[in-house]
């Protein structure tokens, strides 16, 4: 496939995508943003799949999971390959889930047997789902295991072999745990046979004294270079894809790596069918396993593994799974755990922005810790993680001292999940005006799908206007001011307007599915002066209802 080099699409350059065509071949997006294939981020890709090709990547499935695999997820993933038709679809040979709950990480399998047998049968049920060939990432790891009884490269060389699966092999992967486990990555690139990579990543990593962690958040190091260009000479000018996921810088530096990829990836496509037909498979001798944890069950594995990340206390016994880890075992599997925490945090704060603003980084840091214990992720789409942290507040007795919180925390749950609500077009003017007069008050009016009410006897919505840029809203001075609002996302972008009783109590009846006669009626109780034109008017101009219909009985 002559794709070319792409780069992996990020939120903070959707705009820049949109304006115009930027010199990135093609594109890449993690399927667990777009799931729900509805909201901005689905607008955004269904715009720019019009003008470049699309690759799915999957972060969420853990194919390697012993207990946890979730067949939901993977229809969701299947329903959105259907929709997006990608040129590829890619995961990554990991493990992310126990019985109980998904840890949402890119967790190292054991190179065994037992692993091998359960990647092979769930790659291929994945396969037969999509329908398609999915290719498999080769991940970095900060821990290798006693049980392991070959390497990395000839776990992946066996699982194309049994599966007809594709490989993405991730090239900074390959440096990291050279660098992190004396492993040869020219040995590992050697070991894989051409007609099995299907594409190839390159990413920026971080050194440290201990380990080198993959983080995405830098430009590609010169020596992952040159083991780009051995991987060329000997897979041929493959879809390249350049990747950076924190730290995200402006766009023209991520092209300015596409560019130097392109130069290289240029200068291989002449060696591509050589490379194809000339190759010769080296072997790479399999690492001896020790004892230490090869009569654990798989499954028993990885409940140890996740169970030490929340309990220090099971820590030794985690780290005594792990080979030594040039003596760093133990402070290279803390790496994960922090990891956990990390995502727990900057998943919070990505919903709960006003509530991080009110309490500070470091308590916020704190609550996401306490809340990911007490309500484990049970999602592998990250997106639902933070549903249950308005009623964790409510219990939690260090916020007692700040008794609107919870009550902030629903509302930016509703704004949340507003941002992934379905689309739909606002009633017109003309659509009302089409309605007869004398059957107006037997109408049903559907809302739109985003669209939610909210009523506290708290003043969280004037604080939560407070805190938006150019709001021009004050802080309000007393915090015991009930206040009542609806979540709405007129267009794209979800936000709140306040609302007296009479509205509120007019949108609630609509909301409930009640007529527009009893929708009056809800707010002539309220406010007998309630404006029924100007409220009519107010909620066409901001797409609060979007179709209408005749109650059954007056129909």
């Amino acid at each position: 496939m002559t794709l070319g080099v792409g780069v992996g699409l990020r939120a903070p350059h959707y705009q820049q995508f949109l304006a115009g065509r930027q010199r990135a071949a093609w594109l890449e997006v993690h399927s667990e943003n777009y799931l729900d294939q509805s909201g901005w981020d689905w607008h955004v890709l269904q715009q720019l799949r019009r003008d470049y090709p699309v690759s799915l990547h999957g972060v969420g499935l853990g194919l390697g999971s012993a207990r946890g695999f979730s067949a939901e997820h993977l229809q969701r993933v299947r329903a959105l390959v259907r929709s997006v038709e990608p040129v590829l679809v890619s995961e990554h040979l990991c493990w992310g889930a126990v019985a109980d709950r998904q840890l949402n990480d890119l967790l190292p399998l054991t190179l065994d047997r037992a692993a091998l047998d359960l990647l092979s049968e769930r790659v291929s049920r994945v396969q037969d789902a999509l329908g398609r060939q999915l290719l498999l990432e080769n991940v970095s790891s900060y821990v290798r295991f006693h049980a392991d009884a070959m390497s990395e490269a000839e776990f992946l060389a066996a699982l194309a072999l049994r599966t007809g699966c594709g490989l993405l092999l991730d090239i900074n992967n390959l440096y990291v745990n050279q660098c992190n486990h004396g492993e040869d990555a020219l040995a590992a690139i050697a070991a894989i046979a051409p007609g099995t990579v299907g594409e190839l990543h390159l990413g920026g990593h971080l050194v440290t004294p201990e380990v080198v962690i993959d983080h995405h958040g830098a430009n590609v190091a010169e020596p992952v270079w040159r083991l780009y260009e051995a991987a060329l000479a000997r897979f041929g000018a493959l879809p390249t894809l350049i990747e950076w996921d924190t730290a995200i810088p402006p766009l023209e530096v991520l092209l300015a790596e596409a560019d130097k990829a392109a130069v290289l990836h240029a200068r291989a496509a002449p060696l591509r069918l050589a490379a194809a037909r000339d190759a010769e498979v080296v072997q790479v001798p399999a690492s001896e396993g020790a004892s230490m944890s090869s009569s654990l069950a798989l499954a028993d594995h990885q409940q140890l593994f996740a169970g030490a990340l929340f309990d220090a206390q099971l820590a030794p016994q985690a780290v005594a799974l792990c080979s030594d880890g040039h003596g760093h075992a133990e402070h290279r599997y803390a790496l994960y755990r922090g990891n956990l925490t990390t995502t727990w945090t900057k998943t919070l704060a990505a919903a709960y922005p006003v509530v991080l603003a009110l309490v500070g980084e470091e308590f916020f840091g704190g609550l996401a810790r306490a809340y990911g214990r007490a309500h484990p992720s049970g999602n592998a789409d990250l997106n639902h993680f933070g549903a249950h942290f308005s009623t964790f507040l409510r219990d939690f007795p260090h916020v007692a001292e700040l008794p609107y919180l919870p009550d902030m925390a629903a509302l930016e749950w509703l704004l949340h999940r507003a941002h992934y609500a379905p689309s739909a077009e606002g009633m017109s003017a003309q659509q009302l005006a089409a309605i007869a007069p004398e059957q107006i008050e037997a109408t049903r009016f559907r809302l739109h799908p985003a669209l939610q009410l909210v009523a506290s006897d708290w003043a969280v919505v004037p604080l939560w206007l407070a805190h938006q840029p150019g709001s021009g809203v004050s802080f309000p001075t007393d915090m015991t001011e009930p206040c009542r609002a609806m979540v709405l996302r007129p267009k794209w972008r979800a936000t709140v307007q306040p609302l007296d009783a009479a509205g509120h109590a007019a949108l609630g009846v609509l909301a409930g599915g009640g007529d527009f006669g009893a929708a009056l009626d809800a707010a002539f109780e309220q406010n007998d002066n309630f404006d029924v034109a100007a409220s009519l008017q107010h909620w066409l101009a901001h797409a609060v209802i979007v179709a209408s219909g005749l109650a059954p009985e007056r129909a």
